[in-house]
């Protein structure tokens, strides 16, 4: 063999060996790698990310601004984790968009139902919940569909919606008893719901609770026995803990504390709980900073909402609350959360035993920790669990995505 010839068997080796060397590095890595980003399917300028998971769909929903003024609603569908082309629900100038109070998707039996803020006068916080319903089968979407038919011009929002027998279960803060009457006195926000049907007819209205948080997110779940709400309360005290109404047959159960924090605060801390149910299990997630101590709290119930468990402390010190929780079985929950500290801000989860055992953690992303980054979702379909936020820099916002396999934990 020639000099060269031999020069260029060497040169083939050592090329076949550093690419055998980089495919075990990328193997490696994509192994140690624990959360995976995925390929967002919101463009920039987009923020207010919802999840939505049944037992075999995961839909994402979220706003893209366009221009100045111009909001327009999108969402997309997960097929084998690959985002699918986006889908334009609604588009409008005449929104109210808010960091905190975000519309929401929802399917049922291939049924859509989704929801906007649509500004009711020009006072600040007047705006309404319209809704959207595409029934399966058809292409074009029936918009701005009434919630609530009180017409004032007050604050409407923090909707709850979930499939519930052959229709939508949808929950909300109305305002309408704080509009100022004739002495300048002003009533409290209400907690209420109803159903509304898989082509948008609201029927069976109710008012939950008379006097309620102003603006923290609603929560609740489909137990055994029904609807469970589950939402921030407020007593004469300015005590502003976690409660829940449960509908028994026709009945809707009285306001019950599910923890009693003794939070005493004069404004709202935009800080709702968050709630899944798997049987007759129940699970709650919230924060709280009472006795000046921020935390995030978890606990469990297996009556349906009945009784709970004492609470599990899940983090405290530098965290910010805005949290999602999901079930993995009866006995195991996942719950995430925001935490801050020396200036750097983290969205985390936690697997999370009944039994008390010892928390295991793991970072999701690092996120601006101001407004602007919203609130995280997190949804868990099979064995794979599902992260959306907004990604806030100085150059805009854009919604992004990730995924963990559940093995993770």
């Amino acid at each position: 063999m020639n000099a060269c010839k031999y020069l260029i068997l060497i040169g083939l080796i050592l090329l076949s060996n550093a690419c055998l060397d980089q495919s075990k590095k990328e193997k490696i890595t994509k192994k140690e790698a624990v959360v995976l980003t995925l390929k967002s399917p919101a463009k920039s300028s987009s923020s207010l990310p919802f999840l939505f998971a049944n037992d075999s769909q995961l839909l994402l929903s979220w706003v893209e601004k366009i221009g100045d003024s111009l909001s327009v609603l999108k969402y997309a569908e997960m097929v084998d984790d690959v985002w699918q082309t986006p889908n334009e629900i609604i588009k409008n100038t005449d929104w109210f968009v808010n960091w905190a109070d975000y519309p929401m998707i929802a399917v049922h039996e291939g049924n859509l139902w989704s929801h906007v803020l649509k500004k009711s006068s020009n006072g600040t916080y007047s705006y309404d919940v319209k809704m959207n319903v595409l029934p399966k089968g058809d292409s074009v979407w029936r918009s701005d569909l009434a919630l609530h038919t009180d017409n004032t011009p007050t604050e409407h929002g923090f909707v709850t919606v979930l499939p519930y027998n052959n229709a939508f279960f949808v929950s909300w803060l109305d305002g309408r008893n704080t509009e100022e009457n004739e002495v300048g006195e002003r009533g409290a926000m209400t907690l209420r719901a109803a159903e509304v049907s898989l082509h948008g007819k609201v029927s069976s209205e109710v008012e939950l609770d008379a006097t309620t948080c102003d603006c923290c997110q609603t929560t609740g779940a489909i137990t055994e026995n029904g609807p469970v709400v589950i939402y921030r309360d407020r007593s004469a005290q300015e005590i502003r803990d976690i409660s829940i109404v449960r509908k028994i047959g026709d009945t809707w159960t009285a306001p019950k504390t599910i923890s009693s924090d003794h939070w005493n605060i004069k404004g709202c801390p935009v800080n709702g709980p968050k709630a899944a149910a798997l049987q007759n299990t129940l699970v709650v997630a919230w924060f709280t900073a009472a006795q000046e101590n921020p935390r995030v709290q978890l606990v469990f119930s297996d009556d349906n909402g009945e009784n709970f468990d004492l609470p599990i402390p899940i983090a405290d010190g530098h965290v910010l609350g805005r949290v999602d929780v999901d079930l993995i079985d009866s006995n195991t929950a996942l719950v995430s959360w925001m935490e801050s500290k020396d200036k750097l801000t983290t969205l985390k989860a936690a697997k999370v035993s009944r039994k008390g055992t010892p928390l295991t953690k793991r970072v999701i992303t690092t996120m601006d920790g101001s407004r602007k980054s919203g609130f995280p979702q997190m949804e868990l379909l099979g064995e794979t669990i599902y992260f959306a936020w907004t990604d806030y820099t100085e150059k805009g916002s854009k919604v992004e995505t990730a995924i963990m396999d559940l093995k993770e934990f």
